[in-house]
């Protein structure tokens, strides 16, 4: 039987992140994807244009018409732009007591644009990150929870710990942001140990979605029974090859490729793991 997972994020119009991204991903990974739209953008690949937030109350019918339905074993969160969208949330959530809730705390966009107000970060640091399985912060999203710079691993080892506490079951923090290295490193907080995750980098300007990408894999990996650490890796492994061949689509940053796992098989791609 397919598995259903949900997502609770915003529209992306130029088709690269967001919603549109998350769908793209569970519908490769054979999961059945629903969605929950929390913002429209107006947005292509040079930028967002504007965001008009969806009321909250057709937000909690969306997660309502599907969670009485539908039954999502998985759901995902990205931009919810708002205190009132992240209070919607976590009451769904303590409603229907999903499985798994992947938390990816969607704040600036590729192109610099703020998606979450100032004000709801302390909403969702408090009431919606300890309720999730994960949560998958880049390093300026570490940076705006802990308060702190993270230019040093040491200082993101130590972040994670600092993030843990919030109350999240696991910590993902994702490496991508480093400048001057030529890997990539995500640390994996497990709860317990730490793994260190590491690929080549890619020279690119075609990542629009990544995180969106990366954490909708990790949705529905979880959905169809792997365990975290897997979940992780596979995703590890969906979100770099979607990247290596990533397109240009317009001008600016173009979009990853969802369908590349799919089309270009042949390819292993190896993700060195060290574990502390």
């Amino acid at each position: 039987m397919v598995k259903t997972v949900m997502t609770i994020a915003g529209s992306d119009s130029g088709g690269g992140a967001g919603i549109q991204a998350d769908l793209k991903t569970f519908q490769e990974l054979g999961v059945f994807g629903t969605s929950a739209i929390t913002a429209l953008t107006a947005q292509n690949s040079t930028g967002v244009r504007s965001i008009h937030p969806v009321p909250t109350e057709e937000v909690t019918h969306q997660i309502e018409a599907v969670a009485d339905d539908l039954a999502p074993i998985a759901v995902k969160t990205g931009m919810l732009f708002h205190a009132p969208i992240i209070d919607a949330v976590m009451k769904s959530v303590n409603r229907y007591q999903w499985p798994h809730l992947v938390i990816d705390p969607v704040m600036v966009a590729t192109s610099g644009a703020r998606l979450l107000e100032d004000s709801a970060i302390l909403r969702m640091k408090e009431g919606l990150i300890p309720l999730a399985t994960i949560i998958t912060p880049n390093i300026p999203e570490a940076e705006v929870l802990t308060g702190r710079s993270l230019k040093t691993k040491e200082a993101r080892l130590d972040a994670l710990h600092e993030l843990a506490a919030l109350g999240a079951k696991s910590v993902l923090l994702k490496g991508g942001h480093e400048e001057g290295a030529d890997t990539v490193q995500d640390l994996f907080f497990d709860g317990t140990d730490i793994h260190t995750l590491t690929v080549p980098k890619i020279e690119t300007a075609n990542t629009h979605g990544t995180g969106c990408t990366y954490a909708s894999a990790i949705t529905a990996y979880l959905a169809l029974g792997l365990p975290l650490y897997d979940a992780v890796i596979e995703a590890k492994r969906y979100i770099h090859t979607a990247i290596m061949h990533g397109f240009q689509v317009g001008s600016g940053s173009g979009p990853v490729d969802h369908a590349a796992h799919r089309t270009h098989t042949g390819e292993d791609v190896k993700i060195g793991v060290m574990n502390r």
